[in-house]
């Protein structure tokens, strides 16, 4: 599934800079928050930044905006190593930490002080507000904001050596308070926090705003393109204030992109933080989340995640994505690479009334591609078909099983149904038929056809397996716009049931993914597939049953 890279402005930008020699090397980055697991939004941009350098010779660094300690924790910085990994990037050099550079953020902070471009200010958060004022009327100066040189670096100091309460003091950038760009309201510089840092411990008691932080961060690291989404675009202007008044190693420019939205999907860390923590979900990676590790351990693969960014294209204009999409990019990687096997999910027993004894039979593993082999599957005189594969009486459209009729195991001999046991309310509970001799292969020498093909599973050696199929976990298109979460989940988004499979996919390794015939993409699961005691989990069906498109 290669897909070409699309002509986009970023390409176009970065192409223009470098045959203009206003960069003489691409260096991007990836700068996410270890506030949360990443989702499908940050896949994009992963794609972008990772992408853009790798197309052009350049490299991208991975870096941890860990400027709120509150918020923070070494699992995210774990699982988020791990997505980028997965989703096939490397990036440049070490991990790095924006509290790499805490001291030079310090630094940086007295001289803005000592260029009466700073300010502390023991405004409270409602009165700075207050003063801070709103779209349609200007701020007003706070009355802390000229304070002599002398005084806002003693006051800066102090709260470095932790001497005031948290909250009680803030460092401000003296800007315009009348500024019609709110950002540029003498914004917060460092507030005073005692929370222990995951990366520093005790070291610090005030924190960098990230505001503050990042185009610092990206100077120091001689990043060519600071590539963001469309949010940050009212922070460009403060981005570029602090580049112009500090004395930076580099000077970063900012572009900034529109963050992809799929329908069906929320991504806000805080709406999924309390999924999590309602128990609406099992965890971050739980199947039906739309972060990187969901997505993993539901049995997308990375190179349909890739392909999908690809295709959707980078642009300057907001919308949202068809999850259709996303998912058709699954399903058609999977069609190419999966191979099949067989698995009964509802299963109903039927006995061959004239097969003598066990057969082997050599199957495909892939019917489009004979690179994969064959495997062998038993057959015995007792098997498993699905139930939805035989009634007792049918019509014409039925192309399944019928008393009376034929239809061809998959792989193995066309059958012939002759009788089926009932309980007291009817239920079928075995199916007797019989093989048509010589049609391994081959059609029936008598000329009467098969309706069709049913897949089915050796009663002797199947194995009992765990299946949780796993569908949309909202069942409205926005369903950030609900008032409750609770309203706007799919009953139906996990369904956990017990099927027969092949003896095979017993010892599978976690990971793995097939196509279970005529029902779906399937995967062991990542954590509690064991051969003791199999766990599949539906990837996605063979085709859209939202839509009804395939």
């Amino acid at each position: 599934m290669d897909t070409e890279p699309r002509s986009n402005f970023l390409r176009t930008q970065i192409q223009s800079d470098l045959d203009a020699g206003v960069v003489e090397r691409i260096v991007t980055r990836f700068p996410p928050e270890p506030n949360g697991f990443l989702h499908i939004g940050h896949a994009k941009s992963i794609t972008v930044n990772f992408g853009l350098a790798e197309q052009y010779g350049g490299a991208c660094n991975l870096r941890f905006d860990d400027t709120n300690p509150e918020k923070e924790s070494q699992v995210f910085i774990d699982a988020i190593q791990a997505d980028v990994k997965w989703l096939g990037y490397q990036w440049s050099g070490n991990v790095r930490f924006a509290s790499n550079y805490f001291e030079q953020f310090y630094d940086w902070a007295l001289h803005l002080i000592d260029e009466g471009k700073a300010y502390v200010c023991d405004l409270s958060a409602e009165e700075a507000r207050e003063y801070r004022g709103s779209l349609t009327k200007p701020g007003k100066n706070s009355p802390y904001r000229d304070r002599e040189i002398s005084e806002n670096r003693a006051l800066f100091t102090a709260m470095k050596a932790g001497e005031f309460e948290d909250g009680s003091r803030v460092l401000r950038a003296k800007i315009d308070m009348a500024s019609p760009n709110m950002n540029l309201r003498d914004p917060t510089l460092y507030r005073i926090r005692r929370v222990a840092h995951h990366q520093t411990g005790d070291d610090w008691v005030i924190y960098p705003t990230y505001d503050f932080a990042h185009g610092q961060e990206d100077a120091i690291e001689g990043i060519s393109h600071s590539i963001c989404t469309l949010e940050f675009e009212d922070h460009k202007p403060l981005y570029d204030w602090f580049i112009d008044n500090l004395p930076v190693p580099s000077r970063p420019r900012q572009y900034e992109f529109a963050r992809l939205n799929v329908n069906y999907t929320v991504t806000s860390k805080r709406k999924l933080k309390l999924l999590v923590d309602s128990g609406v979900v099992s965890g971050w990676d739980d199947p039906r989340m739309p972060t990187i590790a969901g997505m993993r351990r539901r049995g997308y693969t990375p190179t349909a995640l890739r392909h999908f960014c690809e295709e959707v294209g980078t642009s300057r204009s907001d919308g949202v994505v068809d999850v259709a999409m996303l998912e058709s990019a699954v399903r058609n990687d999977l069609n190419a690479t999966a191979p099949r096997a067989m698995a009964v999910l509802n299963p109903l027993a039927l006995e061959l009334t004239n097969l003598e004894k066990p057969e082997l039979l050599l199957v495909p593993n892939h019917p489009g591609d004979e690179t994969k082999g064959k495997r062998e599957v038993a057959l015995g005189r007792e098997i498993w078909i699905d139930r939805e594969d035989f009634r007792q009486e049918a019509n014409k459209k039925f192309k399944r099983l019928v008393l009376g009729k034929r239809v061809r195991l998959r792989g193995g001999y066309v059958i012939e149904a002759e009788r089926c046991d009932t309980d007291d309310e009817g239920q079928v509970t075995k199916v007797y038929a019989s093989i048509v001799p010589q049609t391994l292969g081959e059609d029936p020498d008598d000329g009467v056809k098969a309706k069709g093909v049913i897949h089915w599973v050796d009663a002797a050696t199947g194995c009992r397996a765990e299946i949780r199929s796993y569908d949309r976990l909202f069942n409205v298109e926005d369903p950030s716009r609900a008032d409750r979460m609770d309203d706007v989940i799919n009953p139906s988004s996990l369904v956990v049931s017990e099927a027969v499979l092949e003896r095979a996919l017993e010892s599978a390794a976690p990971e793995m993914r097939f196509q279970f015939e005529r029902e779906g993409y399937f995967v062991a699961d990542r954590y509690d597939h064991a051969r003791e005691k199999p766990v599949f989990n539906k990837v996605i069906g063979l085709r859209d049953t939202w839509t009804g498109n395939d």
